[in-house]
């Protein structure tokens, strides 16, 4: 008991555990009288100067699990998949609107001195800075992990790049598809004898995002027990290697190049999309007893015991014939047909289905995979929703995606305490440097003031 108590109070002391009325309020520990939807990460303020997808994707999913997330854009433009479109809902992105609710956002020009200061002021508040700048770039302006760190040690420092801190590449832009290139997804994603393929969404931005969500969490763990934040170094490069599991296994172990296999499996047979009458239906084969039952099913039990198919192996290795028998079957139902026949056979199956198919899917309905929001200027929205659930509180009443710096005044006012006239002395300045760098941008600010609203968005 003293010894935890010992904890206890050095851990307050480190600003760990905070008592009411702090500023921080990260594991408190202290009693709760309404917990049964206390999110996780409740009291965590993260500082989010990403953009675009791996980084804006990473602290959604924090802002899910209860995390203050402050998002810094550039006045007058904001971040770049603001314009990414069509398709726009009014002039939002449906781009930006899919990665970006349970977010704050305050339009900074981080060029400008006065801009460094504020997020200075704000990084000393927050527990977690992200940023995903090429390295050095936010060092120059006296935002890089060294100049935060003196001032908030306590922060979990996390850099998004394309390929590292150092190294014969970090000096590049980091894109999903030159890293799905380079890192060797795109070499084995696309059909047998066809060109290389992207994926159909940025996959190596999004396991990135991940990467880093885990990484951040695994972080403030850190700081909860050293007492010091800590720098993550996150890149797409790492991320997408890291992905490559099996295949790079096939080839660090036993030097076997990979290939293209399209919808198929290089080491299991059968395991692919089979075209039907009407579709396609994906169904695997994973073991000797699902191989059996699928012959049965097919109505070609001679296959069962035939000497080419009794094992995986050998199903690999005759791969070509036993797919051509297989192919000529499925070609003879309705895909509808073969959902019935499979269902409850335990063998792993499902149609190809496109978007409408998807959100009409029963199991997608049931798991709450459609998140509603109101949005400000276009109204309801609906995005994909948290892929997870957690028994002890909801992850739904999310907030929506925010306007270009509908939060600035919010932000400077109630979080850094700044009063009315140093506010509108840096929103006149911020306006006249957007105006400038973006003359386009007038119409904008002066019409619905989307950069810089004088009135304060929970």
């Amino acid at each position: 008991m003293l010894a935890t108590l010992a904890r206890v109070a050095t851990l307050r002391r480190t600003g760990l555990l905070s008592g009411p009325g702090s500023r921080r309020e990260l594991w408190t520990g202290r009693p709760q009288s309404d917990t049964d939807n206390m999110k996780p990460l409740e009291g965590v303020k993260i500082l989010d100067l990403t953009r675009v997808l791996a980084g804006p994707f990473a602290t959604m999913n924090l802002g899910d699990l209860g995390a203050e997330v402050i998002k810094v854009e550039r006045p007058g433009a904001g971040d770049d998949t603001r314009t990414w479109g069509p398709p726009f809902v009014g002039t939002e992105s449906t781009y930006f609107l899919s990665v970006n609710r349970n977010k704050k956002s305050i339009a900074v020009n981080i060029k400008d001195p006065n801009g460094v200061k504020i997020i200075k002021e704000l990084a000393a508040i927050c527990d977690v800075f992200v940023e995903n700048y090429v390295p050095g770039k936010l060092s120059a302006l006296g935002l890089g992990y060294a100049d935060i760190d003196r001032i908030a040690p306590h922060v979990v420092y996390c850099s998004i790049t394309g390929y590292g801190q150092t190294g014969p590449l970090c000096q590049r832009a980091g894109y999903d598809a030159v890293a799905s290139a380079v890192s060797g997804l795109m070499h084995i994603t696309g059909p047998e004898d066809g060109d290389p393929v992207r994926p159909g969404v940025a996959m190596t931005d999004l396991a990135t995002g991940l990467y880093a969500c885990g990484a951040i969490m695994a972080g403030l763990i850190q700081r909860y027990k050293t007492g010091k934040g800590l720098f993550i170094d996150c890149n797409l490069l790492s991320s997408q290697v890291a992905c490559l599991t099996q295949v790079a296994a096939n080839y660090l172990i036993a030097r076997k190049e990979a290939k293209r296999w399209g919808t198929a499996h290089g080491s299991i047979v059968p395991y692919q999309a089979f075209k039907t009458k009407d579709g396609y239906l994906v169904v695997g084969a994973g073991n000797n007893l699902q191989f059996a039952t699928l012959c049965k099913i097919m109505n070609v039990p001679e296959l069962i015991d035939d000497c080419k198919y009794k094992t995986n192996h050998l199903r690999v290795q005759n791969r070509k014939e036993l797919i051509r028998i297989l192919s000529a079957r499925f070609e003879e139902a309705m895909t509808s047909e073969w959902l019935h026949r499979f269902e409850g056979s335990g063998i792993p199956y499902g149609p190809i289905n496109n978007m409408k198919n998807v959100f009409a899917e029963p199991q997608v309905l049931h798991n709450g995979l459609v998140m509603e929001m109101k949005h400000p200027t276009v109204g309801k929205i609906s995005v994909p929703g948290p892929a997870v659930r957690y028994s002890k509180f909801k992850m739904s009443e999310a907030r929506p995606p925010p306007l270009l710096g509908q939060h600035t005044t919010y932000i400077l006012k109630e979080v850094l305490r700044y009063d009315d006239k140093a506010i509108g002395l840096i929103l006149q300045i911020m306006i006249l440097k957007a105006l400038r760098e973006n003359p386009s941008s007038r119409l904008n600010i002066l019409s619905r003031s989307s950069v810089f609203p004088h009135t304060a968005h929970h």
